[in-house]
């Protein structure tokens, strides 16, 4: 399932709070929109998002 640019800023920016999202709301929101943990944290990354309490180091 392919998403859009816009579909998965919104996502994260809903999930994220203070310019900090968690390790599992990230994940979740991969699942979520079913696209991979690389376009997750790709995305938090320009929009200046840390993850923090990395479970599996995969950010």
């Amino acid at each position: 399932m392919n998403k859009s640019t816009e579909e998965v800023v919104k996502k994260i920016e809903a999930a994220s709070k203070d310019k900090r999202i968690s390790c599992t709301m990230a994940r979740k929101v991969a699942e979520e929109l079913d696209i991979s943990l690389l376009t997750v944290g790709d995305a938090c990354n320009e929009l200046g998002i840390k993850i923090y309490a990395c479970e599996l180091g995969c950010f």
